[in-house]
């Protein structure tokens, strides 16, 4: 039996003391009314009503019985309007700067399509974990090396030139003493600028003999494309990156490198519907899955 039902047909008609016009105010056909009452008296075991051909007069049982089922109508639709304000209080979620104006536009748009409010906070890494650590955000995309990661994005190295070869190995940045050319760096974007991404590429620096110099953490995304668009310095970046600066851009020959996305809730939150829904909205936000253009030539 569904109690609320029931209980709001003859809150109704006791309320307006015709089946006819409770029923209408209630919102249902007065037949349908008529069987909930009747279903509910049944389940009392006693009348509610003393019908007449013109009026439904209470009982003295149904009016000891209208007050509390009144009460319990009135509980639903608080119930009821709360949901539905829970539905709509906007999802505050922590982005990467690295995301374009348009992707974090369609992927608001795409969760209003699921009765999703998203209220976006871009943030560097570092701040999104604090963010969700005070509770500021109720969700936040989170950097996490690969293997952790719901969401993958191929990371190589971006030129304003073409560099003629499918892969761009770090050693041959390396230059001579008496070189007169200055030395071609590598610029990292805040973004990027987190241990799985920048420990192994130092590493790599390192072993391959370039200077320390010739690996630049960036203080923003700008700097660095600005340096990168004026000299012959190459940047770390996403393939959907590359195509928004009009970079050229080629995977590293000696490693392969990757940020890693998961999606991770403050302490009383649950993402997983949020995931369920917007996984293949977040992914394209991101650039997840991005098709490289590795170029044509010989490997250099």
């Amino acid at each position: 039996m569904d109690l609320v039902g029931v209980c709001r047909a003859f809150v109704s008609v006791s309320e307006r003391g015709s089946f006819t016009v409770g029923a209408a105010a209630a919102r249902m056909s007065q037949s349908v009314a008529s069987r909930r009452v009747a279903a509910l008296e049944e389940r009392f075991g006693e009348p509610l009503f003393e019908r007449t051909s013109r009026r439904a007069v209470l009982t003295p049982f149904g009016r000891d019985m209208l007050p509390v089922a009144r009460q319990l109508v009135q509980a639903a639709d608080v119930l009821l309007h709360e949901a539905e304000a829970a539905k709509r209080k906007p999802w505050r979620l922590a982005v990467p700067g690295i995301c374009s104006t348009a992707g974090l536009a369609r992927l608001v748009a795409e969760a209003r399509g699921h009765r999703v409010t998203l209220d976006l906070r871009v943030a560097t890494p570092a701040q999104r974990l604090e963010l969700i650590h005070a509770q500021q955000v109720r969700a936040a995309l989170l950097a996490v090396p690969e293997d952790e990661a719901t969401w993958s994005v191929p990371l190589g190295l971006a030129t304003a030139r073409d560099p003629g070869v499918r892969r761009v190995y770090v050693e041959t940045l390396r230059v001579g003493r008496a070189s007169p050319e200055p030395a071609r760096r590598i610029w990292i974007q805040p973004e990027d600028d987190v241990p799985h991404i920048r420990d192994p590429l130092t590493r790599l620096r390192d072993a391959v003999g370039l200077r320390p110099a010739q690996l630049v953490a960036a203080g923003d995304l700008t700097t660095a494309a600005a340096e990168v668009l004026s000299t012959r310095d190459l940047l770390l970046c996403s393939p959907a990156q590359a195509g928004e600066l009009s970079l050229t851009w080629r995977p590293i020959g000696e490693i392969t490198l990757s940020r890693g996305f998961a999606l991770t809730a403050a302490a009383d939150g649950n993402p997983q519907h949020i995931e369920g829904r917007l996984g293949g909205a977040i992914a394209r936000c991101l650039g997840a899955g991005a098709p490289a253009d590795t170029g044509e030539g010989a490997e250099a």
